[in-house]
């Protein structure tokens, strides 16, 4: 009850904060793990990245993951934006058991000019920190809307 609790708080969290900023994203993510992905800008090269997605490791379970994202500097393009960024936060698997870790993620993102579309590619790097203490490896290549 208590990470139903707790899930709900994020979400809400999240959609409140959306609500009083312009560059708020939504959209999907593939890979590990597989599902909704949202991205919430609240400052300058700075975001908060949301998943809420199914992970196939060890034997499937609902995952949910919060980043603090910083992004640098536009690499050149004609077309477009292309940014990289690097990240922490906790992540929460429940499945046949609850986990809890910690995820650092880096990527790129490319903002489409003139579309509202944002694609991106991640490799994330963790540590998961409850029942035990193991090493593992995610990532995924997704796409978002901006609203």
């Amino acid at each position: 009850m208590r990470i139903k609790r707790f899930v709900m708080i994020v979400l809400l969290a999240f959609v409140a904060a959306a609500a009083g900023f312009a560059q708020t994203s939504i959209g999907i993510i593939l890979g590990e793990p597989t599902g909704l992905s949202g991205k919430q800008w609240i400052g300058e090269g700075a975001s908060l990245d949301l998943a809420v997605a199914w992970s196939f490791v060890p034997e499937g379970a609902f995952y949910l993951h919060v980043d603090y994202q910083q992004h640098f500097d536009d690499l050149d393009l004609d077309v477009g934006s292309l940014l990289w960024f690097a990240g922490i936060g906790p992540r929460i698997y429940i499945g046949n058991e609850i986990g809890l870790g910690l995820r650092i993620p880096v990527g790129l993102v490319y903002d489409i000019d003139g579309v509202p579309l944002e694609v991106f590619l991640e490799l994330a790097p963790g540590l998961n920190l409850f029942p035990g203490t193991v090493f593992n490896f995610g990532g995924g290549i997704g796409v978002r809307y901006q609203l």
